[in-house]
């Protein structure tokens, strides 16, 4: 699934073309993708000027003076801003179809997911959707430090990974970011999060920031089917430090990288290099 990075990347890249474009048409191949397409997307939504895209952990908000459309990637989703003209595939299901620009003609933005598990759902002006509702602050702004990871922590016996990937907690650390950030710190991913001190917390919390903007800067983690709106993959697959490296050997001290499962998710780590 697209993490906060591969999200944060699919917005940068659509936002200069979409802001300040009018939607001339929506356009439904289907009604439902993980869940029914609300009606407001068709009878609100065009018509209006999108004034802003924004991302709010893995989702994304185009946002209008009626409204705004709520997108979630899934697992295999993408998001292209296309040419009107582009033949369509058999996966493609919605396409939401833009006025000329002030530098380019009609586009549409085009969303793809061949596995269906994706969104679309609309937000009512001056409220909250209630899948935003109960998310945790963004990691990569000051609301998030150590201290608030070590005090949501307190009495939790599971692990910290799982702790780390909690949304209630912190939105958006996925399972390869997460896996990633604690072998920056040093921690032991297996270790019960409510017996991780104050300080390393501290650390893990600048390591997921330091991790997840570099990231961004290199256009994300490219798994299976995510690709960035230029059609181009992201790189930061390239310098994984434990990620799906089992039994090669750490790129620090050369011990095999371990795996194991915590909370259903596949845990990579080194056992030199974490404790």
């Amino acid at each position: 699934m697209p993490e906060l990075p591969e999200v944060e990347t699919a917005r940068r890249g659509l936002e200069p073309h979409l802001v300040g474009r009018r939607v001339t048409a929506v356009v439904l191949r289907r009604r439902n993708l993980r869940w029914p397409i609300p009606r407001e997307v068709e009878t609100l939504l065009p018509g209006q000027r999108i004034d802003a895209v924004e991302r709010r952990a893995k989702y994304l908000l185009l946002h209008t003076p009626v409204g705004s459309a709520l997108l979630h990637l899934g697992m295999s989703g993408m998001l292209r801003i296309l040419p009107p003209d582009t033949p369509i595939g058999p996966h493609d299901h919605v396409d939401i179809a833009l006025a000329r620009g002030a530098h380019e003609g009609p586009r549409v933005l085009r969303f793809t997911d061949p596995r269906r598990f994706g969104c679309l759902l609309w937000q009512p002006p001056g409220s909250g959707h209630p899948l935003l509702a109960h998310l945790g602050p963004e990691p990569l702004t000051d609301a998030f430090d150590g201290d608030l990871l070590w005090r949501a922590s307190r009495g939790h016996t599971a692990a910290v990974k799982s702790f780390l990937m909690d949304n209630a907690v912190v939105v958006g650390v996925g399972n390869i970011y997460a896996g990633e950030s604690l072998f920056a710190a040093g921690i032991d991913p297996r270790r019960a999060a409510g017996r991780v001190s104050r300080e390393r917390y501290a650390v893990l919390a600048r390591e997921v920031k330091r991790i997840l903007a570099y990231a961004i800067e290199r256009g994300g983690t490219t798994l299976r089917d995510f690709l960035r709106p230029d059609g181009g993959p992201g790189y930061f697959f390239r310098e994984l430090m434990v990620y799906g490296r089992t039994g090669e050997p750490c790129k620090v001290c050369g011990t095999p990288i371990r795996h194991t499962v915590t909370g259903q998710r596949s845990t990579f780590w080194c056992p030199h290099c974490q404790r």
